[in-house]
């Protein structure tokens, strides 16, 4: 949709670079299910809730991209306001609903129990809102620019799937004790990764030429 709006770079590096993506996040769920954990048999509920999400995310970057077109349109710092703001709006009710009644197993929270936590608990969601907030501010202004386009600026924002499946696989050790099949899919998921998001950047660079 996002290309269809702005056709920006070259689509065949654009589309193949999302394909690989895909398929190293089709590898990594395999990868997951074949660790053999309680949670990878009961997850089809998290697919299930991940793929509806992502129709949902994915939805609103074309909104941004008219936001922004003709003469009138908002410049991404402006964008970047108007956003914000929405996400606040839903942001709210959508926790409190979602603190009322869990999607997992966990017991509800009240919001005497969310303000009963520490200082650090709540500056790590600050933190890492705003860490989110500056990353989208930049895909916002990535796609203003004109040898970008939003296509290409959405699509290297999946670059943040990689990150956290490094975080996963380096950080938190998820696969320490897996079977020797599923550690074998990682690194095959890191090069598709990696090649898909590599055909994504150059994709402008390409077609400028």
């Amino acid at each position: 949709m996002n290309y269809v709006l702005s056709p920006t770079g070259s689509p065949l590096l654009l589309f193949g670079g999302v394909v690989l993506v895909s398929s190293a996040i089709v590898v990594d769920a395999l990868a997951f299910k074949r660790r053999g954990t309680t949670a990878s048999t009961q997850g089809s509920r998290g697919i299930w809730l991940s793929i509806a999400c992502g129709l949902l995310m994915g939805s609103f970057f074309p909104l941004v991209t008219r936001a922004a077109a003709g003469p009138a349109g908002l410049g991404p710092y402006a964008v970047a306001t108007v956003f914000s703001c929405g996400v606040l709006l839903c942001a709210i009710p959508a926790n409190f609903y979602l603190m009322r009644r869990p999607i997992t197993a966990d017991s509800p929270t009240s919001m005497g129990q969310y303000f009963a936590g520490g200082i650090r608990e709540h500056l790590s969601g600050i933190m890492g809102g705003a860490i989110w907030g500056l990353g989208a501010i930049c895909s916002f202004v990535a796609a203003h620019a004109s040898i970008v386009g939003p296509a290409i600026s959405y699509a290297m924002g999946q670059g943040a799937t990689m990150v956290s499946a490094a975080w996963g696989v380096f950080v938190w050790r998820e696969f320490a004790d897996a079977p020797v099949g599923a550690r074998r899919l990682l690194a095959p998921m890191f090069i598709l990764f990696i090649l898909g998001l590599t055909a994504v950047a150059i994709a402008p660079l390409v077609a400028k030429a």
